[in-house]
């Protein structure tokens, strides 16, 4: 089943930064690495789901704009509290320039 759609532009996101992405009556954050290399996780911190698109992102860490709880948008893994619960993460591919995600 095809379920990959485009977020963005791959040019629309500066390197160690994220952007946001609504689709479907979800939010998902769009993250570029300091290598090039693209991710993507639920938009929202599983601690009070305030939106991650004011983060700070830092190598492969996003750091929630209210409670400073860090995840690993690589993996999703909860890595300081009051974060706990892990994002959902989705495989991600780039392809004439856009920046695609798999949301099945």
């Amino acid at each position: 089943m095809n379920n990959w759609v485009e977020a963005c532009a791959a040019g629309d996101i500066e390197q160690e930064d994220l952007v946001r992405f609504d689709h479907g009556g979800r939010t998902f954050a769009i993250y570029r690495s300091p290598d090039d290399d693209y991710f993507a996780t639920d938009g929202l911190c599983t601690h009070e789901q305030v939106h991650l698109e004011d983060g700070l992102v830092m190598d492969d860490i996003i750091e929630c704009p209210m409670h400073n709880g860090r995840f690993n948008y690589k993996t999703g893994e909860a890595l300081r509290s009051p974060a706990c619960v892990n994002l959902k993460t989705y495989p991600v591919r780039v392809e004439g320039g856009m920046v695609l995600i798999n949301l099945g």
